[in-house]
């Protein structure tokens, strides 16, 4: 198993290059009988990994296995060493996370997988997570802050997803207040964040951040498939998952809020579209003014201004697909 993991980490640091077998077995110190067998099961598992005579080992470009060697690799070298974990299913990369944190997993720890049985959203509802086709992850925050000054930690999560998207994949999604992002008029990502806290002193001992992506999803359930889309480009999971954990850990260790909240408004989609929310058991409307410094939605309504602090908004009329 070793050996197979290190042959995948050193082909994916020449990711497109040939790797000659003999370089391979210098480098890890084994026998190239050992590194041929390392790769035939590496392309078992889905790594396209192409082979000749006098050409070495070549790790396709657009191989998309999902591992802990390939996130680790795409993490900056101030992150290199947290742990990652890489299921090919789980119940939720949250809970997974959850159990990891009260094992006492550090700040920065990443829970990643391939697939999930049951996926979870805001306000107990499912996400869809089939096995291949999207990103599941989560990281685990120490933030050491009030559980009331936290709010800002789903805002970091929206933009370094958002960012880390345009980045790798050239696409520019928008956020819909709080939590879902939004691309070609369609939810293609949410954001579940969840505090283990003390009561007693009001602190935030851990933050999960579970982040579920659609990257090449189809084939919709029925009770979402007029909402949901995916990305519909090729994404290098391991590098998208390093990319984003990445940000979301920069914007989490920052002080600077001012230049966050610029960021989440810069993307917000919701500001002078018509729409519906709940208060009090009551459907409402209105029209979504802007983002205030606390990150909460402004909201005109027939009676006034309204500030909403948490919930579910609907747009009226639903999104464009432009």
């Amino acid at each position: 198993m070793a050996i197979k993991n290190d042959v995948a980490a050193l082909l994916e640091q020449r990711r497109g290059t040939a790797v000659s077998g003999q370089e391979l077995a210098d480098r890890l110190g084994v026998s190239r009988a050992a590194v041929w067998k390392a790769v035939k099961q590496l392309q078992q598992e889905g790594y396209r990994i192409s082979a000749g005579t006098n050409r070495g080992y070549i790790l396709e470009q657009e191989t998309d296995v999902l591992t802990e060697a390939g996130i680790r690799l795409n993490l900056p070298e101030k992150y290199r060493d947290v742990p990652v974990e890489v299921f090919r299913t789980v119940e939720s990369t949250n809970t997974s996370a959850k159990a990891a944190a009260l094992r006492g997993m550090p700040h920065g720890t990443i829970i990643a997988a391939d697939g999930q049985t049951a996926g979870r959203g805001r306000f107990g509802k499912s996400f869809y997570s089939p096995a291949g086709t999207g990103l599941y992850m989560s990281v685990i925050l120490k933030p050491h802050k009030p559980l009331s000054d936290c709010t800002y930690i789903t805002m970091a999560a929206a933009v370094a997803l958002t960012e880390s998207v345009e980045r790798i994949c050239g696409i520019v999604p928008g956020i819909k207040w709080v939590n879902d992002i939004i691309c070609r008029g369609r939810k293609i990502a949410g954001i579940l964040t969840e505090a283990i806290s003390d009561f007693e002193s009001g602190m935030a001992e851990t933050v999960i951040v579970g982040m579920g992506i659609n990257i090449s999803t189809s084939d919709f359930p029925e009770e979402i498939a007029g909402l949901a889309g995916s990305l519909g480009v090729f994404a290098e999971r391991s590098r998208l998952c390093a990319d984003i954990a990445a940000g979301l850990l920069d914007y989490a260790e920052s002080d600077d809020r001012t230049s966050l909240l610029e960021k989440y408004r810069e993307r917000s989609i919701l500001p002078g579209r018509e729409i519906t929310f709940l208060q009090n058991g009551e459907t409402r409307r209105g029209r979504a003014l802007n983002i205030d410094d606390n990150g909460c939605l402004v909201v005109e309504t027939s009676d006034g201004t309204e500030i909403l602090r948490a919930g579910e908004v609907s747009v009226v009329g639903g999104f464009s697909e432009e």
